[in-house]
Order: structure tokens, then C-alpha cells, then sequence
């Protein structure tokens, strides 16, 4: 009896659908600015690319941008803006024309809020006044805007003598409202309520100030009279506050041969 040959069929099952994985944007790096951060970008934009307009605005905030990301300047807009003989005299301290002041602030919040860059400055960080010829050969020339030429200091190579900025897309710009002007050791000196010392009661006390009800917390007495230091009632309790950072005007003097 012949055996009849059984064929199995197999259902080809559909090829496993690959995994959708989620592309992880890189942390970008941040750093904070605060009201008198983007007053330092207004006035560097503003002398340095003698009023002109946004677009001069914008080159020169490029480079501010640029030395503030790359590490080699001071952590702050003001740090770079104000770093000794570096930009124009008195960029700190001059009268900004009123008139000027639209343009000046939408060329800041662009850089600040929006990441926005002159494309075609790239990563140069040093500028002088159109016109001027250096004979030095590291002088990599980029573009011209606002009555300056803008430059990257580049070797033989080709390659970048500075740190090289970070690129906006890499930059998150964080402001930071009502800064205090008080550093961390002064801050952790002063307790969230201060005792206030209380004088003895007046036994010559008025009706009107025999009513009142006191809720201040009275401290111990002091028992040496060498130490004790009881303010006046009504006394203000003076709080230290340190001298500003940037103080007096910060002078160029004479510009360097390899520009500003």
C-alpha cells in the first residue's frame, strides 16, 4: 500500500516591523544673561559698529556671541564687552542716542532669544575698521558690515588659532530676572528673619503707643556691656552690598596691529 506524501505548509509570517527609536537632541550648552548682560551687547553693537544699522548690529554681536562661547574669554556678555582693550573707549559708559534704541534692542533679542547669528561672519571674532591693511599673514577675512571687516585668525593650515565658538544651534541663552547683587557669602550671612533687639517699655508711655501690640521676637540680653550694640528703635538694619563689577571706564588705548 503505498504511502501517500503529505506536503506542510508553513504561513510566512511578515518580517518584524524595526523599532522606531527616538533620535536624542544633544544637549545644548547654556549660559545666563541677565538686563545689564543685553545693555553690554547693545552698547558693543551699538559703538562698534558706528551706529550704523542691524545689520552691523548683528555682525558685531556675532563676535561678542562667539568670544562668549568659546572659552577663551571672560563667562559673561559684560566680561567680553568690557575686557580691557579690546573694544572702543568708553563702550561702557558712552550715551546711546535714543533714536537708535529700536533697532539696537531687536538686534539683541534676536541673538539672545532667537540663537540668531550673521551668517556670513562664521566664526571670526576679531574686526577693525574697513579700509585698514595689516601686513600679517594669519588674517583670515571673512566679511565686511557696519563699517568693519570682520576676520578669523587662522595658521598656515588653515587652522583656527582660537578656540572655536559654538555654533547657535548649540547655545541656549538663559535670562535670569532681578539678579542679586549680593555674592554667596553675603547671601548665606543674612538669616530669612532677623531678630530685632527691642528697647525696655517707656514707663512714661502715651495711650496710643501703650495699646500697640509687639510681634517682633525679642533677642536674650547681653550680659557684657562691652558687647552689646542695641540700635536706636525705628533703626534700618543695613545690609552689606558689594562694589559693582565694572566701575569705571575701561579704555582701548591704542589698538593692537592685528585689530580689534
Amino acid at each position: 500500500m503505498g504511502l501517500a506524501a503529505a506536503s506542510c505548509t508553513t504561513t510566512s509570517k511578515p518580517a518584524a516591523t524595526a523599532a522606531k527609536t527616538k533620535q536624542v537632541q544633544p544637549a545644548k550648552v547654556t549660559f545666563n544673561y541677565t538686563a545689564k548682560d543685553r545693555d553690554c551687547l547693545k552698547r558693543a553693537m551699538y559703538f562698534e559698529s558706528q551706529h550704523s544699522d542691524e545689520d552691523g548690529y548683528l555682525a558685531v554681536g556675532t563676535v561678542v556671541m562667539n568670544r562668549l562661547t568659546s572659552g577663551a574669554y571672560p563667562p559673561s556678555i559684560c566680561g567680553v564687552v568690557a575686557q580691557e582693550r579690546q573694544f572702543a573707549p568708553g563702550v561702557m559708559t558712552r550715551e546711546v542716542k535714543p533714536q537708535a534704541e529700536t533697532e539696537l534692542a531687536t538686534a539683541a533679542d534676536a541673538i539672545l532669544v532667537k540663537g540668531a547669528r550673521h551668517p556670513a561672519v562664521k566664526d571670526a571674532m576679531f574686526f577693525h575698521t574697513e579700509g585698514l591693511k595689516f601686513p600679517y599673514d594669519n588674517m583670515h577675512y571673512v566679511t565686511v558690515a557696519g563699517g568693519n571687516a570682520f576676520y578669523e585668525k587662522r595658521d598656515s593650515n588653515g587652522t583656527l588659532e582660537t578656540p572655536p565658538p559654538l555654533p547657535s544651534y548649540e547655545v541656549a541663552m538663559n535670562y535670569v530676572p532681578g539678579e542679586s547683587m549680593l555674592p554667596p557669602q553675603f547671601e548665606a550671612l543674612i538669616p530669612s528673619a532677623v531678630p530685632v533687639p527691642l528697647p525696655a517699655p517707656d514707663p512714661l508711655a502715651t495711650a496710643s503707643t501703650a495699646s500697640m501690640q509687639i510681634t517682633a521676637p525679642v533677642t536674650a540680653p547681653v550680659t557684657s556691656p562691652q558687647t552689646a550694640i542695641e540700635p536706636e528703635p525705628g533703626m534700618p538694619i543695613a545690609i552689606p552690598i558689594p562694589r559693582p563689577a565694572y566701575d569705571s571706564v575701561m579704555l582701548r588705548g591704542s589698538i593692537p596691529a592685528n585689530g580689534g
